[in-house]
């Protein structure tokens, strides 16, 4: 945190469903709204409650990673508008690489990948959400681990379902983010026994990103993971942003409301971009629960 310059902010409203919070880490906020346009909700908005860092009720209260440097000026995304009679550019095809992790890639480009921290995080806007019955842990299993949140209700009493973010600073040389993010399933392929169900490169808010769901094994047991690397773009820097979403595949039908909120309510933007709306939530996914969002800077 920094200091009492900072105070966070629980809405008590309806959000996504099975959601007990909202895990962001914000670079900017001009108002204390949830940083994503929510889905219309039937219930009625609910009285804000403030809470102060430290205290026994932010303790109590789903925890939420906050930090909100001065606001810099927004910036125009407004597109040029083309010629009469140019023709719209065909978008670019992306064709998956077949050789070279991204950490290969990014060691042969000279570029290094600098581990960032949640705590003193400001270049992104990240939303992670926490479904009911999960909460943030520290786990030493997760190299360079910027937030993993595990599920302490469920499972089979080997295994716990998690997931897991990292966040890189890519620093010291040039490179082509479409070209690097097609380097994004090697990782995943390359797990023992892997099996791919389902991928894509397609961008993420408007970024370049690699999005890859399969199972593999791990010592004697079958996983399920949903993976999604993503290049994200603050200032004159670029991230690479990491999410691993990971349950047994025994355990995948009895989490899978859990694991699919994280996934799709997963969100990154740069400081004074313009919110991505959220996604529809599913039809079984109906259940109304609190979020946390940041408040302003006093």
């Amino acid at each position: 945190m920094i200091g009492d310059a900072r105070r966070w902010r629980i809405l008590a409203g309806a959000v996504a469903a099975g959601m007990a919070g909202v895990l962001g880490v914000t670079a900017n906020t001009a108002a204390a709204e949830p940083l994503y346009p929510l889905p219309p909700q039937p219930s009625p908005a609910s009285q804000p409650v403030t809470v102060m860092p430290g205290s026994a009720q932010a303790r109590q209260s789903t925890g939420q990673l906050g930090i909100a440097p001065a606001a810099p000026a927004a910036q125009s995304l407004a597109t040029p508008a083309l010629p009469p009679g140019a023709a719209v550019p065909a978008p670019q095809t992306l064709i998956p690489a077949n050789s070279q992790t991204l950490n290969d890639y990014f060691h042969e480009k000279g570029i290094k990948l600098e581990p960032q921290a949640a705590r003193d995080f400001t270049a992104l806007n990240i939303v992670l959400p926490v479904p009911r019955g999960w909460s943030q842990v520290p786990d030493p299993n997760v190299p360079d681990a910027f937030a993993v949140l595990a599920d302490r209700v469920g499972g089979d009493g080997i295994y716990t379902s998690n997931a897991a973010l990292v966040v890189y600073k890519l620093a010291g040389g040039d490179f082509d983010p479409k070209e690097a993010i097609t380097h994004g399933f090697i990782d995943s392929q390359l797990l023992p026994a892997w099996s791919t169900t389902n991928a894509s490169l397609a961008d993420f808010g408007g970024m370049p990103s690699a999005m890859i769901e399969g199972s593999y094994r791990d010592n004697n047991m079958s996983l399920n993971t949903a993976r999604r690397h993503t290049i994200a773009t603050s200032g004159q820097d670029s991230y690479l942003v990491s999410l691993a979403v990971t349950t047994t595949v025994r355990e995948a039908v009895p989490t899978a409301n859990a694991t699919d909120a994280i996934t799709n309510g997963f969100r990154i933007t740069a400081p004074g971009a313009p919110a991505v709306p959220a996604p529809a939530a599913p039809a079984a996914a109906a259940a109304a629960a609190p979020a946390l969002a940041q408040a302003p800077p006093r």
